[in-house]
């Protein structure tokens, strides 16, 4: 059987093809990420399921892209990759109207990261309620948290600071 050309590595749990210059999660623990075990999944509920199996006491998922077809055939043949350009700050993008966010491709839109750790809210739920807690959740939460920062800026912006402050939460 044959990997598709467009295709880096399969995800490490469901085996979902993970594409060239895709983004895909890694696990923050050192150990998950060397050599030939370097870890990668195609979703934050698909990291999830290792983290039992692996005993970890901390971790989260990682975002990260999959390097490109050039990227990758160099890595392989040994040869030194080229320097990186100097990275320039991206200029602030203004707030979205909630229709055209649906219209984004969720998969590479930044705006649609998971912000919550979901090892955390699993605990803080299963402690608090004895109950699970599905992955749905942490895009749900995410959302809400996104909104609330986005509030919390429009008051720093208008009491004329450049810092945003507990109290802009209120």
């Amino acid at each position: 059987m044959t990997e598709p050309e467009n295709t880096w590595k399969p995800c490490s749990h469901c085996k979902k093809p993970l594409p060239f210059g895709g983004m895909y999660w890694a696990c923050s623990v050192s150990t998950c990420n060397r050599g030939r075990m370097a870890l990668a999944f195609c979703s934050v509920p698909c990291w999830d399921t290792h983290v039992p199996m692996m005993n970890h006491k901390e971790a989260w998922a990682e975002e990260r892209r999959a390097p490109t077809r050039q990227e990758w055939e160099r890595e392989q043949s040994g040869e030194s990759p080229p320097r990186p350009a100097p990275k320039q700050a991206a200029p602030a993008s203004p707030r979205k109207n909630p229709e055209e966010e649906e219209m984004t491709d969720e998969k590479n839109d930044p705006d649609k990261d998971i912000l919550i750790v979901a090892s955390k809210l699993k605990d803080y739920i299963r402690r608090h309620s004895g109950m699970n807690t599905s992955a749905d959740v942490l895009e749900v939460l995410s959302n809400k948290v996104r909104r609330l920062c986005d509030d919390a800026i429009e008051n720093a912006q208008l009491a004329g600071r450049k810092t945003v402050m507990d109290r802009d939460f209120r």
